[in-house]
C-alpha cells in the first residue's frame, strides 16, 4: 500500500513500513521541533541523537547512562527518551546521546526502533 503524497510517499508492506537507509525525522522536543535525516543502522543496538539536537530541543532528563561498542571504541553516553516521526508514524523511544557534530547523519535510527514498530529498510528507496 502507498500512502503519502507526491513529495513525502509512505510505502507499507506486510504490514511494516518501508524506510530507505536514509529518511528526514522529525525530532520532536519541548523546545519544538527540528527535521534531520537519519541513517537507518540495523549494525547498531540502540538509537542515538546528536547532543546539539538534544540540548536545542531540550531533550531529557537523562534517564541513565549505557556503554556503546563502535568501531572508535567503547564510550558511556547519556540515554533520553525521545519522540520522533519517522515516515509519518510517531515513535516514542530511547535514544543515546553522542556528538555526531562531524558526522553525516545527526541521527542513528537503531535495531530497537526499527524492530519494534516493523520498519522494513530497503536500500534502494530515496528520501
Amino acid at each position: 500500500m502507498i500512502l503519502g503524497t507526491k513529495r513525502n510517499i509512505v510505502i507499507e508492506y506486510k504490514n511494516r513500513t518501508v524506510v530507505g537507509l536514509a529518511e528526514t525525522i522529525t525530532v520532536l522536543g519541548p523546545k519544538g521541533k527540528k527535521a534531520v535525516t537519519a541513517r537507518m543502522d540495523t549494525g547498531a543496538t540502540k538509537s542515538s541523537l546528536d547532543t546539539r539536537l538534544a540540548a536545542e530541543l531540550k531533550l531529557g532528563p537523562v534517564l541513565k547512562a549505557t556503554v556503546i561498542n563502535s568501531a572508535s571504541g567503547s564510550s558511556l553516553r547519556p540515554v533520553v527518551k525521545a519522540t520522533i516521526i519517522i515516515c509519518n508514524k510517531e515513535v516514542t523511544g530511547e535514544f543515546t546521546l553522542a556528538d555526531r557534530g562531524r558526522m553525516r547523519y545527526r541521527a542513528l535510527i537503531g535495531q530497537d526502533i526499527l524492530v519494534s514498530n516493523r520498519f522494513l529498510i530497503d536500500p534502494s528507496k530515496q528520501h
